[in-house]
């Protein structure tokens, strides 16, 4: 988990750093390249690369295109920092849609942990003048369509792990480059060199997050994710000059701590429903 964690601080960092490229430039590229490795991988291992299971595919593909698509204009637009705390709520808007796609409900405690971090998010938006409303409103809107990808994910049980990784490219490629007509801009060697990056560091990054969730409890892994955040203000401390005040490291805390009780109420409740059995 911590390569991994590493690996999606890296390309968000190369993502900041490639502001006069248009985002769905960005994600272009990346689809490409997730492509390209997904499905060579597919042919190798003989398995069939279209699925079974269409309907659920196409949801996870679609969903998961607007969330980084939004995600990475956000990054762009506002401090890192900032950008990857709002993408934090994502698992609150995972547990809400599952109640309503896969029967789960939500706990009066999850509530009051969503609220925890909701008010961190208000904290962090009143911080600064470097986020305004509407790229706050963008990075929330963002964290519910990648809580629906991942509940897509979870309808997928039975498909093979990389045929639902292909799946984004497969949506997110056609309509990225139906996007990218109407704004393309030329990147240079550099950006070249800068896109292959964040191609390859996103593919590392899944690749060792899925493995960490294989061999291990998701309470125990799960937090270290959140680790992400500390790269994301030392970029921005140490590359951007964006010093973050003490109410914006306050928004922050209670943000990922709402995550963090959220993720400990779910185990705990795991494990008195495994006892009672």
């Amino acid at each position: 988990m911590l390569i991994s964690v590493g690996c999606f601080a890296a390309v968000n960092l190369m993502v900041k750093f490639l502001p006069h490229l248009p985002a769905t430039e960005l994600v272009l590229f990346r689809s490409i390249i997730t492509f390209a490795i997904s499905y060579t991988m597919l042919r190798r291992k003989k398995v069939n690369p279209w699925g079974t299971n269409k309907k659920w595919l196409l949801v996870r593909g679609v969903s998961g295109t607007i969330a980084l698509t939004v995600f990475f204009y956000t990054i762009q637009k506002m401090p890192l920092s900032a950008a990857v705390t709002i993408q934090y709520l994502s698992p609150f808007f995972t547990a809400f849609i599952a109640g309503f796609l896969l029967g789960e409900k939500t706990k009066a405690a999850q509530w009051l942990f969503f609220l925890i971090s909701f008010i961190g998010i208000v904290v962090v938006k009143g911080s600064s003048a470097a986020i305004p409303p509407l790229l706050l409103a963008m990075g929330i809107f963002s964290s519910v369509f990648s809580g629906l990808a991942y509940n897509a994910i979870r309808k997928l049980k039975n498909e093979e792990p990389l045929t639902v990784v292909m799946y984004f490219p497969l949506v997110a490629t056609p309509a990225m480059i139906i996007f990218s007509l109407f704004n393309w801009v030329n990147p240079s060697a550099w950006d070249l060199f800068m896109l292959l990056g964040i191609g390859l560091m996103t593919q590392f990054a899944q690749l060792y997050m899925t493995k960490s969730y294989q061999i291990s409890e998701v309470n125990t892994v799960a937090p270290l994710k959140y680790i992400g955040v500390i790269f994301a203000l030392t970029w921005d401390i140490v590359l951007f000059d964006f010093i973050p005040n003490g109410q914006m490291i306050l928004g922050i805390l209670l943000v990922i701590g709402g995550v963090l009780l959220n993720l400990q109420f779910k185990a705990s409740q795991k494990a008195r429903i495994r006892k009672e059995a």
